[in-house]
């Protein structure tokens, strides 16, 4: 999953980017609201998060020209305006969340989680599975009938979008502009490599394999016969 952070904080960016990316996240980030505006227009997000207060362009103006630009994905406010005028007036001009600062890293992970699920039509779904694969999205265990599967933050991300989309064929592209950054360099064998690594942890042993490759198309994740 793909995350826009659009703070002019220094301090709290860097706090919110090293807490997402550790949990797995892809994280770009921009310092005001025209860089952020830019990006969110030009680039597929999951989620973004966002400053009011922010040099160039601010937060509210970001929003609005988002959805007039139909940029649907879910927005989260980080302000230090909390008052409940400030909170309707970011509703109104489209955001989904609202945060005051300051704020506990545990909270805000949650309500990123939250918008996902919501998102992707599982507001009230925790968990994916596909076949006897299962994946808990609050815990972040992840198991193949019996067996526990320990993940790395980025192969769990890897997993997450290819069970998201199960049954239907991602290509190299699509992966990387969801689980990847903004920096990433596309010329790199780094899916493919990861693709590896996860389906070795996967499908390893056992007869029924879960993650396929469409040569000259991409992978799709679905249970076989």
């Amino acid at each position: 999953m793909r995350i826009l952070l659009v703070e002019d904080d220094i301090k709290i960016a860097s706090f919110v980017v090293k807490g997402l990316r550790a949990a797995g996240y892809a994280v770009d980030h921009a310092i005001d609201g025209e860089d952020g505006l830019h990006m969110a227009l030009t680039e597929p997000y999951d989620v973004t998060i966002i400053d009011i207060m922010l040099p160039k362009l601010d937060g509210l103006s970001v929003i609005e020209a988002m959805r007039k630009q139909q940029v649907n994905s879910p927005v989260i406010i980080l302000s230090a305006k909390g008052s409940v005028d400030d909170r309707v007036k970011g509703l109104q001009k489209g955001s989904d969340d609202y945060m005051t600062k300051p704020f506990a890293f545990s909270e805000l992970l949650a309500r990123v989680q939250a918008l996902i699920r919501r998102a992707g039509g599982q507001a009230e779904t925790t968990r994916l599975t596909v076949g006897d694969l299962s994946m808990d999205l609050i815990t972040r265990e992840v198991a193949r009938g019996d067996n526990k599967i320990d993940l790395q933050p980025m192969e769990f991300s890897l997993l997450e979008y290819l069970m998201r989309n199960a049954g239907r064929v991602v290509s190299k592209t699509m992966i990387m502009e969801h689980v990847w950054d903004y920096n990433f360099d596309p010329q790199t064998n780094v899916v493919e490599a990861r693709i590896c690594r996860l389906r070795d942890k996967i499908d390893r042993g056992l007869s029924k394999k879960l993650i396929q490759t469409i040569r000259g198309v991409g992978y799709v994740l679905k249970e076989t016969p």
